[in-house]
């Protein structure tokens, strides 16, 4: 009987010894969760987005890390949803991945960035005084997107190719009607400046166009939608461009006055808060080569009113600084 009460009472002490990892591993993992990790890895795109105008091929090699993770994050999201419930440990090991690539990508910024020197700079100019503190006005974090270093003259200022800007939809898009050479537009959200200068100000807008589209039916459950930009207009004066979509991520929506920005409003109205913020990556799609958008969980392709397209530049464009008001 001793022995019998010496066997319960250390079973007992390895069920409580082994309650807390099988609680971890058996917690549950939530819509949440995933909407979480789909929101670090657009926080990580932007890492690898900052490390590109550095150290291009690492951004490179980055980058493909962070598209095997984006589909990761698709395929918890639509296996959370079908089956209901999702493994604590599969959760933990993608989120866990996605932050080292973050850490990298933020370590190889700073290792990229030029050291500072001791010898002493020649004293700059009232000209070049100014020209410091208007860089400075327009480069806050989270306000301005820098493009890589290129050619600019005291006219003009070109945006290099590979330059991603944020652009947020004024129309919604949908594979089951749009039509091939649809056009539809959208705002900047935010500054894009070339060596310290503002090449193209939050709020220019960008004019998009469909170029191919498959809507689903009942045999071709997977939909597409390609669309490119090929207009950017600013201060009145548009400029040819060629642009190809990277990413979508989800908006908060327009807040009214819509149209007062579509006629540019400018940054004024934009940082005003006629335009909603980010939620994370757009739920349900995956972004091929050549800007085609797929839907991944047998619906239509569907870009709401608001959502945010990450553009990447594929042609160079001179902008004339000297129209600016």
């Amino acid at each position: 009987m001793n022995l019998r009460y010496r066997a319960l009472l250390a079973a007992v002490a390895l069920a409580i010894i082994a309650a807390p990892a099988y609680a971890q591993q058996s917690s549950t993992v939530t819509q949440a969760d995933v909407q979480r990790l789909q929101d670090n890895v657009y926080l990580a795109d932007r890492d690898v987005s900052q490390l590109r105008s550095r150290d291009a091929t690492r951004a490179t090699q980055l980058g493909t890390e962070l598209d095997d993770l984006r589909d990761e994050v698709v395929y918890l999201k639509v296996k959370l949803r079908k089956e209901r419930t999702l493994s604590r440990t599969e959760y933990s090991d993608v989120r866990d991945r996605i932050e080292d690539l973050r850490s990298r990508a933020r370590s190889d910024v700073a290792a990229a960035a030029p050291a500072s020197t001791p010898t002493p700079a020649p004293a700059p100019s009232s000209a070049a005084n100014s020209a410091t503190t208007a860089s400075r006005s327009t480069s806050a974090p989270g306000n301005t997107t820098s493009a890589p270093s290129t050619t600019t003259t005291a006219s003009s200022v070109e945006v290099p190719v590979g330059t991603e800007i944020d652009v947020r939809l004024q129309n919604a898009l949908n594979s089951g009607t749009a039509q091939v050479e649809d056009r539809f537009e959208g705002a900047t959200l935010s500054d894009v400046t070339v060596d310290g200068r503002l090449a193209i100000p939050a709020g220019s807008i960008f004019r998009g166009v469909v170029t191919a589209v498959e809507p689903g039916t009942r045999t071709n459950r997977t939909s597409k939608l390609t669309v490119s930009f090929d207009q950017v207009t600013l201060n009145g004066r548009s400029y040819p461009i060629r642009g190809t979509v990277t990413q979508a991520i989800e908006g908060e929506g327009i807040r009214g006055e819509a149209g007062r920005t579509a006629a540019g409003a400018g940054v004024g109205a934009i940082i005003g808060g006629i335009l909603g913020g980010f939620k994370g990556a757009l739920a349900g799609i995956l972004i091929g080569g050549g800007g085609t958008i797929a839907a991944t969980e047998g619906k239509e392709v569907e870009l709401p009113q608001g959502s945010v397209l990450r553009v990447r530049m594929d042609s160079p464009v001179q902008i004339d600084t000297q129209t600016r008001h």
